[in-house]
């Protein structure tokens, strides 16, 4: 480790708390911009709801355990006072710019969380659907305002800049696992025993997080450092809790406080309301992303060989193995002094969300964040983010195929540690696109074509050749009918009360008995399906019957983060169609100057008149 000597570190703490003083003044305007003309202000509670909510509930029916707002003794931070040291010292440590921790961060969809343009536009219908419902959004997208008070009213206009940070560095490093370890500081103790009720679970954003700033991590900074880098606080705690994958299931699994499974019924039904859910474990599950990770075959001591998303480690067994891979670098530069880890893990989080951080420059209110001095180096980590984004997907899945007369079979391998695609559900998709060509050169087969100028999947729910990987919510028929919506398929994400199609590909470890008791098997035709993936099946075939003239070919493997059917639907059923610029007309607009989120491709591989098995753990474009 480099040191220096004491005077000038006493010099320099000085300095830096000064300098940490006024950037978190700056930090108050970082994510305010101008808007056009005659816009509201998105952030000032300009678009009250005037119209009756369709479901009359209230913050109570949302209610989780866990810490509860205004309950901190001391305030999150911003993460701009986290930049000083966090940034902007790869040239100190010879590591890449963009795995700085902060820009790492920086460059992640965890914090633009609380600006995703996608969001706001759901979040308007949510709370027309079922009043104040979007209290349970906020809690994930923006914990700080949510845990200051500032989720109300619940369209998100009383958040301020700082919380629109999305999920940010003091919401993490001071969360405690609410099942104490005696592996986990001692603190945790006194802080579990002011929560009550007790939480038991990870899911839906119920997180405890320490009313002090107490803040907590995966390494004994006392060891490496001969002073505290965070004086006059304490020194950081070590947490074991940080390295878990409980940890990331805090938020990655989603449950709808609203329905519970009724036996008698055998359905989601309404809660009573006005009162919260009665059961946690018996709500309808949105997301089980981390679900479909505890119970794979990654969750295991010695995981999984994945050294394309390790970094360091050639096996993987945690989210944070594959989400915040492992570098050799320093996680901070204090005045000199830094220590260069093999184990470093990269604050990047990264996921498979290309879109979302090509809107946010264009956004008519959050724009202005990425211009500027300040702002270009937020722009830059952007892209750097949407890169590895990419990555990830180009290395998600493995590809395969054999040619047997006019039969094409096309194989494709989940190698994530998760179903494939995972995550929100609303417009999320993975397909295969099939082309045939004659000795002609000539197109003369198509499955899964995709207009680039509408944004159409060709044959979408009419070609049944197509083989779109999606799970799709909707509406049962009672439930329906006392909704006054139409039954079936459903983008209403917080009225939805049943799963009528998840056939995406699950992970090494699959085993239908445990993933239908977690919310997370596959259904068909609106019921769980225990034909559709063998236990043990962590991969799909799919045949393909060509033309006999068919010559030569291509099988393309796509995914997209949201398709324009969603799109649409959020534009068109805004609850506030008489403003121009509402939530939904700004996104729509928004995905119209970025390629309408263009499908990116995963993998791709050839194939000719008759071939044997053409694998493709590399991809050729």
């Amino acid at each position: 480790m480099h040191r220096v000597p004491p005077l000038f570190l006493a010099l320099g703490m000085a300095i830096l708390l000064l300098g940490l003083s006024l950037t978190g003044l700056q930090g108050q305007s970082v994510a305010s911009a101008a808007l056009p003309d005659g816009h509201p202000n998105l952030t000032t509670g300009s678009h009250p709801l005037t119209t009756d909510a369709l479901l009359p509930t209230t913050l109570n029916d949302f209610f989780l355990p866990g810490t509860q707002p205004n309950t901190l003794l001391d305030q999150i931070l911003s993460p701009e006072d986290c930049r000083a040291c966090h940034a902007e010292y790869s040239d100190f440590t010879g590591q890449p710019w963009d795995t700085e921790t902060w820009t790492a961060w920086q460059g992640s969809m965890m914090s633009q969380s609380g600006r995703d343009p996608l969001f706001y536009a759901a979040l308007d219908i949510a709370n027309a659907d079922a009043n104040q419902s979007g209290d349970v959004c906020l809690r994930c997208h923006a914990p700080r305002g949510w845990l200051n008070g500032r989720s109300s009213p619940t369209d998100g206009s009383a958040l301020n800049p700082v919380d629109l940070e999305g999920v940010q560095c003091e919401v993490c490093h001071r969360m405690v696992d609410p099942f104490y370890d005696p592996e986990n500081p001692d603190r945790d103790l006194i802080v579990l025993a002011g929560i009550s009720p007790a939480l038991e679970f990870f899911s839906s954003g119920a997180i405890i997080v320490d009313p002090l700033d107490e803040r907590r991590g995966p390494f004994d900074l006392q060891e490496d450092w001969a002073i505290n880098p965070h004086s006059p606080l304490p020194w950081p705690l070590k947490s074991p809790f940080h390295q878990e994958g409980n940890f990331c299931g805090s938020c990655h699994d989603v449950s709808n406080p609203l329905l519970s499974w009724d036996e008698t019924a055998q359905s989601y039904v309404l809660n009573d309301l006005d009162t919260p859910a009665p059961d946690p474990a018996a709500l309808f599950p949105v997301e089980r992303t981390y679900s479909e990770w505890k119970l794979s075959e990654y969750n295991t001591p010695e995981g999984v060989y994945a050294p394309q998303f390790g970094g360091n480690r050639d096996y993987v067994s945690t989210c944070q193995h594959c989400h915040m891979r492992t570098i050799t670098g320093a996680g901070a530069n204090f005045f000199g002094n830094y220590v260069i880890r093999d184990d470093m893990p990269t604050h990047d989080l990264t996921g498979a969300n290309t879109w979302i951080p090509q809107t946010l420059p264009l956004h008519p209110e959050f724009g202005n964040t990425f211009t500027g001095p300040n702002g270009q180096v937020r722009a830059q980590a952007l892209i750097s983010g949407t890169l590895r984004a990419r990555y990830m997907l180009e290395n998600a899945a493995t590809l395969s195929v054999v040619r047997v007369g006019d039969v094409l079979q096309v194989r494709i391998t989940n190698q994530s540690g998760h179903k494939l695609p995972t995550g929100y559900p609303e417009g999320r998709r993975m397909w295969i696109q099939v082309e045939a060509y004659d000795a002609g050169n000539n197109l003369i087969y198509t499955s899964g074509a995709y207009d680039y100028a509408t944004g159409e999947l060709i044959g979408y729910g009419t070609d049944p050749t197509l083989q779109v990987y999606e799970v799709m919510h909707g509406l049962s028929e009672d439930w329906a009918a006392q909704l006054g919506l139409p039954a079936g398929e459903s983008f209403h994400f917080i009225l939805n009360n049943t799963t009528l199609k998840d056939n995406r590909i699950p992970p090494r470890g699959y085993d239908y008995d445990d993933f239908l008791a977690a919310g997370a098997a596959p259904y068909t035709n609106g019921q769980p399906d225990p034909t559709r993936y063998a236990n043990g099946q962590y991969w799909d075939i799919v045949n393909y019957v060509l033309p006999n003239n068919a010559a030569y070919g291509v099988v393309r493997l796509l995914y997209q983060t949201t398709s324009s059917e969603y799109i649409d639907f959020l534009k068109d059923n805004t609850p506030f169609p008489g403003d121009p610029n509402n939530r939904g007309e700004i996104l729509y607009d928004l995905w119209l100057q970025t390629d309408r989120s263009r499908p990116e491709l995963m993998a791709e591989i050839p194939f000719a008149a008759s071939s044997a098995a053409i694998y493709l753990p590399a991809i050729m474009r």
